[in-house]
């Protein structure tokens, strides 16, 4: 089994879709202005966005997405403009994270986690 997508709901599908692609993912469904999928630039996963009327309620969604050169990563995207809630920093599981918020207030998670993002020293055999 893989993961083929994961799938958001928003407002406005138009500037969220202005927003992913200033993260780096790439269009490739347009069906503007109710949806929209990506790839991302590595790997088989894809990403969409769908419109909706009314966000959900509670904690939200959380998306992560791996670099290998998250501090770079950051310094670009803050270049274009992009704000983050917490900068780059190590945490205690043992992956690198900066965290940042979606025009629907969805919460992001940029991190580097290398061998770690599935194989952590805790990992149950």
């Amino acid at each position: 089994m893989d993961l083929n997508q994961i799938t958001i709901p928003s407002l406005d599908v138009v500037n969220a879709t202005k927003f992913y692609q200033t993260l780096g993912l790439h269009l490739i469904v347009d069906a503007l202005p109710g949806y929209v999928r990506f790839e991302c630039p590595n790997g088989n996963s894809t990403f969409s966005i769908h419109q909706v009327n009314k966000l959900p309620k509670g904690h939200g969604i959380t998306i992560y997405f791996e670099d290998d050169n998250l501090d770079e990563l950051v310094k670009q995207l803050k270049r274009k403009g992009i704000i983050f809630t917490s900068e780059p920093e190590d945490k205690m599981w043992l992956w690198r994270e900066a965290h940042l918020n979606d025009l629907d207030g969805n919460h992001i998670i940029l991190y580097k986690a290398g061998n770690n993002r599935k194989n952590p020293p805790w990992r149950v055999q």
